[in-house]
């Protein structure tokens, strides 16, 4: 799961999948803003045919913490 949440990150938002790692912060590594985060957010919806709870976004921080959420869904 973590290589399709990389190449997500790398297709449609345009990071470099070098700086792409499992614990990378998605803001302060990646450094996506709150308009990009939220993009990202639902192009993971739309990819995967969900919907992520607000109480969730919370939790997600790291490239790891989306692979795990999605492999749990």
């Amino acid at each position: 799961m973590f290589e399709k949440v990389k190449k997500l990150l790398v297709e449609q938002m345009g990071i470099d999948e070098k700086l792409i790692t499992p614990e990378a912060k998605l803001i302060a590594d990646l450094e996506l803003n709150s308009l990009e985060l939220a993009e990202f957010i639902l192009t993971c919806e739309e990819e995967f045919g969900i919907s992520i709870k607000d109480e969730d976004l919370k939790k997600l921080v790291c490239v790891s913490d989306i692979a795990k959420y999605l492999e749990n869904i």
